[in-house]
């Protein structure tokens, strides 16, 4: 006998409804549940340890780098937790946006929460186009050359705010992402970007992966004293671990946390698979396009995937929009990569390789023109959409399988026993 389910779908700050036969749902992966969860208020009261205020005592001024909006980062709640030190230690701040743009007001409330009015004086945003701010400190291994912001380069000590989760590309965030490309000159971020077309720049990879190399390379030539507080968030997006120390040691405490947390163990691969960007990642295609990344690992060959994610800021970059937009297929796409690269355009990469095999739907408030021209099918109906897809990938002796990725973003689907490619440390 079916039986009807009802699924909770995440979008913008709010959620939607759909329905399905018991026989069709594969599963609904989320974020794992924490084990033994610590208190919020628990894990805030280990954060004045004895070598953070060491690190405090050093000579010099107080530079703290923290996350932009587009983040679900608990910066707020950390800031409150040592504004007192912070105020006693005149700290000045640095919006690490890499190449994004910077916060409107309301990300800035977002970020910094209760404490947004005692430090606003002294917040500066960075902005990687602005040549004259920056100051070069070398080249990397892979010949990439490293320009940072000269408040990072000047400062006396560093304090890095972070939070850590799977990467689709980076392996991971977090850490020394804080630098490159957070604070980097744009030509850095541009280079760093472009080993992202390398097939060892991946979820999960940091042995091997060029672009993880590449920002440790930026790490090791930054010789100001680093102080680092990373952060895990679970499911929910409340706070699930905080680790602090040297950048390298809490960087790597937090890659264990997040990985019990956003990696979940799927039995197979789904004809179809909705996942989800959830807010505030949601902003424009360019962060959505994440929950495509992540989705893909657990789609069959010549299936459906349907992404949610507003965009409620529009495409984002536009490098890559133009890239898709001006060819013809996806294969076309790689293509002009080949001959050319552009920041972006590992972005344009990732997606052309997943429209090569797979239907890519989307729900979300951009024009279905300008959807069409970037490979999307757009929908304004999912349940709608998922009744067609089920019909088409099922019969009555195979019923088609769904995965719902419900936060496809940050959530690392994994076909039980799969090994392949994995490398974490």
């Amino acid at each position: 006998m079916k039986t009807k389910l009802e699924v909770a779908i995440p979008y913008n700050k709010g959620t939607f409804v759909v329905s399905l036969s018991d026989t069709h749902l594969l599963g609904i992966v989320e974020p794992n549940e924490v084990e033994n969860p610590k208190s919020q208020q628990e894990l805030l009261a280990t954060i004045n340890t004895p070598e953070f205020h060491e690190f405090l005592a050093f000579p010099g001024s107080l530079l703290v780098i923290i996350n932009d909006g587009t983040r679900p980062t608990p910066t707020r709640l950390l800031l409150s937790a040592i504004k007192g030190e912070l105020l006693e230690a005149n700290a000045k701040f640095i919006i690490a946006t890499g190449a994004h743009r910077g916060p409107t007001e309301e990300e800035y409330e977002f970020i910094f929460g209760s404490t947004y009015e005692v430090f606003k004086d002294r917040v500066f945003v960075h902005d990687a186009r602005c040549d004259e701010a920056m100051v070069y400190i070398g080249t990397s291994s892979n010949g990439t050359k490293l320009l940072l912001n000269q408040l990072v380069v000047n400062a006396g000590k560093i304090l890095v705010i972070g939070s850590v989760e799977p990467h689709y590309f980076a392996g991971y965030t977090g850490g020394r992402k804080a630098f490159l490309p957070g604070t980097a000159a744009y030509v850095s971020i541009e280079q760093n970007h472009k080993l992202a077309l390398s097939s060892e720049a991946t979820s999960l990879a940091l042995v091997g992966n060029p672009v993880h190399e590449d920002m440790m390379d930026a790490v090791s030539l930054i010789k100001t004293p680093v102080y680092s507080f990373m952060t895990v968030l679970d499911k929910n997006h409340q706070l699930a671990g905080l680790f602090s120390g040297s950048l390298s040691d809490s960087f790597q405490a937090a890659i264990d946390s997040a990985n019990s947390v956003f990696v979940t163990e799927i039995s197979q691969k789904a004809d179809i698979v909705v996942t989800v960007a959830r807010y505030p990642m949601d902003v424009d295609l360019y962060q959505a396009q994440k929950a495509m990344d992540n989705a893909k690992l657990a789609l069959k060959d010549g299936g459906t995937m349907i992404l949610i994610a507003a965009c409620r800021e529009g495409v984002g970059d536009q490098a890559f929009s133009n890239l898709l937009s001006s060819s013809d297929t996806p294969e076309k796409v790689l293509e002009s990569i080949s001959r050319e690269y552009k920041l972006g355009y590992h972005k344009a990469a990732k997606m052309a390789e997943v429209f090569s095999w797979a239907t890519v739907e989307i729900l979300s408030v951009l024009d279905d023109k300008l959807l069409e021209s970037l490979f999307f099918k757009p929908i304004h109906d999912l349940q709608q959409a998922l009744d067609v897809a089920i019909s088409r990938h099922g019969s009555v002796d195979r019923p088609a399988k769904v995965l719902f990725l419900l936060d496809g973003c940050v959530n690392v689907p994994k076909v039980k026993d799969d090994t392949d490619g994995v490398m974490m440390k």
